[in-house]
């Protein structure tokens, strides 16, 4: 039960802090941004709130700052909107999707060049020894056996 609990605080949370940044803060640093998970801690009190930011590296970390800049703030408009006893503490991470996915793209890029020049070095091989390499048995005519 408390594990459902989470879950809908966290997505109510999500949704509030996304609304939030929706209408806009008044930081200029602040990029485009998306609220991506946000998960609370089983008692409730910490919140982990997961975004991405699409720009350049220097934008992500202008936003990071104004996110943290703007913690207090959000903290406040989630607890006016949240009907729990004690607000949570908000933290803001940057969640490493689009990195994770940019890699595993890289990589399976090259697993396909690699498999294709494999396949290419394949098609012109030939075998190394004789093209029947299996024994077969001696046929032996009825003559010499007699």
């Amino acid at each position: 039960m408390a594990n459902e609990r989470q879950a809908r605080l966290g997505d109510r949370i999500r949704v509030l802090i996304a609304e939030r940044l929706e209408k806009g803060l008044r930081d200029p640093r602040l990029g485009f941004v998306t609220i991506t998970d946000v998960r609370v801690t089983g008692d409730l009190q910490h919140a982990s709130v997961f975004y991405t930011v699409l720009g350049t590296p220097e934008e992500r970390a202008d936003t990071a700052a104004a996110l943290k800049a703007a913690t207090g703030m959000l903290r406040s408009e989630v607890g006016k909107q949240l009907s729990v006893r004690l607000t949570p503490s908000l933290e803001f991470i940057p969640d490493a999707i689009p990195e994770n996915a940019d890699h595993i793209a890289h990589l399976l890029r090259e697993a396909r060049e690699r498999d294709a020049s494999v396949a290419g070095l394949a098609a012109g091989a030939v075998y190394a020894g004789d093209a029947d390499p299996y024994v077969k048995p001696r046929e032996f005519e009825d003559d010499e056996e007699a």
